[in-house]
């Protein structure tokens, strides 16, 4: 049997966390390019990053389930390694004109602000989307928060 550096990376955190399953979790990058992939990770490494946000759409468009509280995931970086693992502790999803400055902090990224946050945001969705709805401001945004479970952060927000 063959393995992979992604199974590799889970036998090796699997003798290093209490508790790990012994199936291999999701694996995926944050953003939409290798270097928002390398950036968003420093920041879940250096715990300011404990948040993120997706699209409701994208998630019907790839015919992908929502994440649920409980759920790990292995972090990739910008070439496709495996850096990190996380699990997830909230899932909501509320419109985008809801989404709220905690959520914001949370995320970790520009200056903090909600006001950042949704003028990021929009720019990403509508160029990023992976349906054809794209942007809207009522549009269902999944917002979930996480734990860094590997390594540990190397400070805190």
């Amino acid at each position: 049997m063959t393995t992979t550096p992604l199974d590799e990376f889970w036998a090796r955190r699997r003798d290093q966390v209490t508790g790990l399953p012994t199936a291999v979790p999701e694996a995926w990058a944050f953003g939409a390019t290798p270097e928002q992939a390398d950036d968003l990770l420093a920041l879940v490494l250096d715990g300011v990053k404990d948040g993120t946000a997706s699209s409701l759409w994208d998630y019907e468009a790839a015919d992908e389930a929502l994440p649920a509280v409980g759920d790990l995931a292995v972090v990739l970086d910008g070439a496709g390694a495996p850096r990190a693992v996380i699990a997830v502790t909230d899932v909501r999803v509320v419109p985008f004109d809801e989404v709220d400055e905690d959520h914001a902090r949370a995320e970790g990224e520009g200056d903090r602000t909600l006001a950042w946050w949704r003028r990021e945001h929009e720019a990403y969705w509508r160029a990023h989307s992976e349906n054809p709805r794209g942007f809207e401001p009522d549009m269902p945004v999944v917002c979930e928060r996480f734990r860094l479970v590997w390594p540990t952060a190397t400070r805190t927000a």
